[in-house]
This record gives structure tokens, sequence and C-alpha cells, in this order.
């Protein structure tokens, strides 16, 4: 039987999840979240350009945490490797999905909205998952909720995640690091404000120290 694959090591406890629609925007966005301290990213299956952003920032920005995000269904899954993905996330799972990410090695966080989707994740040897949509599952409630039956899982809380709550998620025991999209706003992928993208990682990354809750 396989068993799940280990993730890259990172630092930031943030996890910007982006939706390019060039992919030259990935190389200088990669770098103007490293210059904020973040040393992650997923870059979602949303656009047909995905894949290729994925290539250029495996190729040019090797220190970066390279993630693939939106994996739907098992063919994604050779598609993200050969691209240069690190690991791999996705908004929900199937037996199918979970079976090709275990088969290829590929480090994967499945999402989960339940509790019993939980459990069965947690039975295929997944400790690490999505909670997604964080917002609408409960948030922090539902993370409290689910740590008192189920305390040894960890949670990446995704959707409904700001610059306002991401802390307050962060302090809770379950969770690992939080994903969302408020550090990478569309706006300024398109007008190529690097500086400003540097400028909101560089805030997040200040926050976590703040709180006491930086790795």
């Amino acid at each position: 039987m396989h068993t799940p694959a280990t993730l890259p090591a990172f630092k930031s406890r943030v996890v910007p999840v982006v939706a390019l629609s060039h992919a030259d925007q990935a190389v200088p966005l990669a770098r103007a979240l490293l210059a904020g301290g973040v040393d992650v990213i997923e870059i979602t299956l949303r656009h047909p350009c995905a894949l290729d952003a994925i290539a250029r920032v495996a190729a040019e920005v090797p220190e970066m945490a390279l993630g693939a995000g939106t994996l739907l269904q098992p063919a994604d899954v050779d598609k993200v490797l050969r691209a240069g993905a690190r690991f791999a996330l996705s908004p929900g799972h199937t037996d199918a999905l979970l079976d090709a990410v275990l088969a290829a090695g590929l480090p994967f966080v499945p999402g989960v909205m339940t509790p019993a989707e939980v459990m069965h994740c947690r039975d295929r040897g997944f400790d690490f998952m999505k909670l997604f949509p964080a917002a609408q599952a409960g948030g922090q409630a539902m993370l409290k909720a689910i740590a008192g039956p189920i305390p040894d899982v960890r949670f990446c809380p995704t959707g409904g995640v700001t610059e306002d709550n991401f802390t307050t998620l962060l302090a809770e025991r379950n969770v690992a690091v939080v994903g969302g999209s408020w550090l990478c706003p569309l706006a300024d992928i398109e007008a190529g404000r690097w500086n400003h993208i540097t400028t909101l990682a560089q805030r997040a990354t200040d926050k976590v120290a703040a709180a006491g809750l930086a790795r």
C-alpha cells in the first residue's frame, strides 16, 4: 500500500492561492512573494497557462515551494509533476484522485469539508488536509469542533480567509497554514505591481511574527 509523500519544507504560514492569466506573470510574482518572506505558492489549474506558469517557476525560482492547486482528476497528477510542481492541493477529493497521487508519490493536500471526509482521508494515510471552502464549512468554529474527536489531523483552511482573520485561524492548534488570495490581488498581477505584492506578503509575514505564530 502506498503512503502519502512528505510535503516540501517551507517557512511561511500563509499559502498564496493564485490564478494567473499569463504564464509570464508567474516568475515575477514568485520573486515578489519571496521578497516579502513568503516561500510557498499554490498556482491553480484554473487557466490554460497554469502548467506553463508552474514550469517557469520550477525552472527559475527553485527556492520557492511550488504547489499546484485545483487538481480535480487523476490525469492532472502527471501533468503537474511533469511541469515541476513539488506538491499539489485540491478543493475536494475522490478515491481515484487519491489513488493517483499515492501511486505517483506526489505530496498532496486533499480537500475536505466534513468530518466524514476528514476521516476518509485519514484512513487513506493523510494527516494534513485543506478545509475548503473554510468559511462556508464553519471556519474557526468548525476547526475547533473537529479538533476534539480527530486531534491528529492538521489543516490548511482556504476560502474566506482574509488579512483580517488569518492569524485567528492560525492560532487554532490544528491549523498548520492558511491559504488565501488576498496576497496576490488580480488587479496587481495584471498591472505588474510586484512591489505592492511584496508589501502585502511582508505585512502578512510581520503579522505572523507579531502574533507569535512563526515557525
